[in-house]
């Protein structure tokens, strides 16, 4: 019996990736820079600030200037953290079943504190999500399991009760080695150099609807 249903954040339940886009061409234009289309950012915005930098910026992590960039990024972010980001067609419809079929539902997300919590109450979704476990809230983060582990512990749910769905890799190893059943969004975040089908996943949903319809084919007959 699945009694719970897990979400990353970007990328999965919520569109971030406007403000994300916006933050770093932001910092672009602050430093002389010419923006970029959102779609040539989108597909790194599950990676975080740090793939946005080097993305921009053609520098990597060793480079003098990243870390002040990072920050420059991250700040711009926290002013506008919620202003275009939307939660993905089909998703509002997706948590008011799961509420009305009394199955409990949170976010298990990378994204660190500062952000996660604002957005979300932004969306109107604090008080609704069972559990809100951020990149920061643990020592470890995903693909260690311990975050999704926690969530479940929160919840009251063991990790066979439980589905995961993220767009990323990392979402679905943390997902099989913590035990629970994991889905990929594959409207997320999914460059095309990405092979989801190869990452071990449970299924694979075009919509977040399609989350209903793997809920039934994991429930006994």
């Amino acid at each position: 019996m699945i009694r719970s249903v897990l979400f990353d954040l970007d990328g999965t339940l919520a569109d971030t990736a406007p403000d994300l886009a916006n933050a770093l061409n932001n910092a672009l234009v602050a430093n002389g820079r010419s923006p970029l289309p959102l779609q040539s950012i989108r597909y790194q915005v599950s990676n975080g600030a740090s793939a946005l930098v080097k993305l921009g910026f053609n520098i990597d992590s060793g480079h003098a200037e990243f870390e002040p960039l990072r920050l420059q990024l991250l700040d711009f972010y926290a002013q506008a953290v919620a202003t275009d980001t939307r939660l993905f067609e089909g998703m509002h419809e997706v948590l008011n079943t799961l509420e009305a079929l009394n199955i409990a539902w949170g976010v298990v997300t990378n994204k660190p504190t500062r952000f996660t919590k604002p957005l979300l109450h932004a969306l109107e979704l604090s008080q609704r999500s069972a559990c809100i476990i951020c990149g920061d809230t643990l020592e470890k983060k995903k693909p260690h399991p311990e975050p999704i582990l926690h969530a479940c512990s929160i919840v009251g749910c063991q990790p066979n009760e439980t589905i995961y769905v993220g767009d990323a890799q990392r979402d679905i190893e943390a997902g099989r080695r913590a035990g629970t059943k994991t889905l990929v969004a594959m409207f997320g975040y999914i460059d095309k150099n990405q092979r989801p089908r190869q990452w071990g996943a449970d299924g694979y949903i075009d919509t977040p609807q399609d989350i209903i319809r793997w809920l039934n084919d994991f429930m006994p007959n």
